[in-house]
């Protein structure tokens, strides 16, 4: 059996949407953010997208199933917030981390293009954190262009990454 994305299943949405909450505030500790602020964005995050607390028609999350009927990781994907109807954004995808360079993130993805595109889609897009440098490379590998880059310096305590003005503009 190939790769699939499976619709997950509606007892499992609480557990997954703390999951995927507490895994995005993580993420933004490691960039730097105070937990409190973290949590908070990610609360709010999770909150605009899932109001009631459950799946929404327009919202959709799977599980990733790989070729032996295992769950190996979920994929969010659904319209981008914007004001244009045919632009859609992968939300989140994880690959469970023993289970990664085996190509099931890839295949995921192309599902999630040929899910998106069957709803209308023109345009498919993410956001993924520059440490992690592994999906870059994927999305990258996938025909996915950079459209724009945040940059941030932390103040509050030394950097080691100043490099004379000659080296770096």
């Amino acid at each position: 059996m190939p790769v699939t994305l499976r619709p997950l299943d509606p007892e499992h949405f609480p557990a997954w949407l703390e999951r995927s909450r507490a895994e995005y505030a993580q993420d933004l500790v490691a960039l730097g953010h105070p937990p409190e602020d973290a949590r908070r964005q990610a609360d709010e995050s999770m909150t605009h997208s899932f109001p009631s607390g459950a799946s929404t028609p327009d919202q959709a999350v799977f599980d990733v199933i790989d070729e032996d009927g295992e769950n190996v990781g979920y994929l969010w994907i659904g319209p981008d917030r914007s004001d244009d109807p045919g632009a859609w954004w992968v939300w989140d995808i994880v690959i469970d981390t023993a289970r990664r360079g085996r190509g099931l993130g890839r295949t995921a993805m192309l599902l999630a293009e040929e899910y998106a595109r069957e709803r209308g889609a023109h345009t498919l897009g993410l956001s993924v954190f520059g440490f992690n440098t592994g999906a870059r490379g994927l999305y990258a590998s996938l025909g996915y262009k950079t459209t724009s880059v945040k940059m941030r310096k932390r103040l509050d305590r030394p950097s080691d990454d100043v490099r004379p003005a000659d080296e770096g503009a």
